[in-house]
């Protein structure tokens, strides 16, 4: 099925999308046709995540991970994030080195020591210490794991399916953080406690458990056709300093990456107000579950909406690349005065779990919440499709989705700390404010100089 000659082509496959003539490849038939089919792989990709990231996101989003104070929540998220940082930047190699299989599976191992450690601190106490080990431990195995999703996102479609595919799999990756968000609600519906059951950690940590096994299960990306065609394949790389050394040669033949840098960092940073200064300080252990519930779904619908946009065939990709750019500028400061109204009336000091479903106050606070939600999946979807634009080289791309989830990871560090040593709720919701709107002035320029309506061979050389 496989020609030689076109085998001997340089190690990433382009689009058709190109209009420079690559070779093209029979499809593959029946059930094997299936299972080689792009979108199953990019859904089995987004149920890797459903296992794994998805049920971290529910558990994360009921604030202080279940748990009444939010101390060591916070302290271990930093830790989280930390190592994230560290490991995403040189994630990319270990991608390319192992491979994205291995890398998924390594990957998904850390959740299941996560969700675990908040069982053993509801039966003791004294586990704390332990929840930040493991936080540790896991921001080191999402740092695999991400970079290596990343990559294979990005480089299984067309370019004309490129905002298509990021919203197939951002929706199942969301439908965890949705039946995790269910399950923690359902349970936890008439609890007069402030943390959530032991069942619900177990539950969770079973689903985990489940997830390691799904990547194995995953197609060859090397044997993998695109939907044109054109032939996905991930280069064979010599050596780790090989690798190493391709981080900064990605960074010195495609240095507009960087404008994209602070737009990464802002990616994670609104989480801490969201999720322990928004929902776990205001609301219920009862409200703060439908909360999570309604967030999470609101994730995938405002993922699927801008796909819509970003892969609108009737318009150039420049014009929807601007048209993104300012849906994302719209959304924030809707999103943000709304809040600052609802942020004004309380403080640290003030913040009471007090809100709860049937209290006249909750309506506007849980549509706001929605709202977050929806900018979320926005943000996060853009992101992918801005850097998606610039490459479809699988080796690039996972460089790329280092860098993504390395430098937000640093922001979600810095602002899981400062929630940690009480920097005051206000100074926190301005500073996300201020850090989206500046990101997205910083990326505007990257979109006027880099972003093509099609990818051209010489914008892959490394």
């Amino acid at each position: 099925m496989d020609s030689p000659a076109a085998d001997q082509e340089k190690g990433y496959g382009s689009s058709s999308d190109e209009g420079h003539g690559p070779a093209i490849y029979e499809q593959h038939k029946g059930l094997k046709g299936l299972y080689y089919n792009p979108i199953t792989q990019v859904s089995m990709l987004g149920f890797v995540c459903f296992m794994g990231p998805g049920l971290f996101n529910a558990l994360n989003g009921l604030g202080a991970g279940g748990q009444l104070d939010s101390t060591t929540n916070s302290n271990a998220n930093t830790a989280l994030y930390a190592t994230f940082a560290a490991m995403a930047f040189f994630a990319g190699s270990v991608n390319n080195m192992l491979g994205p299989k291995v890398t998924l599976l390594l990957g998904s191992m850390g959740y299941c020591l996560y969700i675990g450690s908040y069982l053993a601190m509801n039966i003791h106490a004294g586990a704390g210490p332990f929840v930040v080990v493991a936080g540790a431990i896991l921001g080191i195995c999402a740092g695999l794991l991400w970079t290596a999703q990343g990559s294979l996102m990005m480089a299984y479609p067309t370019e004309s399916q490129k905002g298509k595919f990021i919203a197939i799999f951002w929706s199942i990756f969301n439908l965890g953080g949705v039946v995790g968000a269910a399950v923690a609600c359902g349970r936890n519906w008439h609890s007069t406690a402030g943390n959530v059951d032991n069942g619900t950690y177990i539950g969770f940590l079973i689903l985990t458990l489940i997830g390691v096994a799904i990547p194995m299960a995953m197609a060859d990306p090397n044997k993998m056709i695109r939907s044109d065609g054109t032939k996905v394949t991930t280069p064979r790389q010599l050596s780790w300093k090989t690798e190493i050394m391709g981080l900064w040669i990605t960074l010195r033949t495609d240095p507009m990456i960087i404008l994209l840098f602070p737009m990464f960092f802002a990616s994670n940073w609104f989480y801490t107000w969201q999720f322990s200064e928004f929902n776990g300080a205001l609301f219920t252990i009862r409200a703060r579950g439908l909360n999570n519930l309604l967030y999470w779904i609101s994730q995938i619908i405002g993922s699927v909406l801008i796909s819509f946009l970003l892969d609108r065939k009737s318009i150039s990709r420049r014009v929807r690349a601007y048209a993104g750019w300012t849906a994302l500028f719209l959304m924030v400061f809707v999103v943000h005065i709304w809040g600052y109204f609802y942020q004004k009336q309380y403080t640290r000091a003030t913040a009471h779990q007090s809100v709860d479903i049937y209290d006249k106050p909750y309506v506007g606070r849980v549509f706001f919440y929605i709202f977050c939600g929806l900018l979320d999946a926005m943000w996060q979807t853009t992101s992918y499709w801005l850097m998606g634009a610039m490459s479809n080289d699988p080796s690039k791309l996972a460089f790329f989705a280092g860098f993504y989830k390395s430098i937000q990871s640093s922001g979600g560090a810095g602002s899981w700390r400062a929630d940690a040593v009480g920097v005051p709720y206000m100074n926190m919701f301005i500073s996300t404010w201020v850090l989206l709107a500046a990101d997205l002035a910083f990326a505007l320029p990257m979109i006027v100089l880099r972003v093509k309506e099609h990818t051209e061979l010489e914008d892959e050389a490394m």
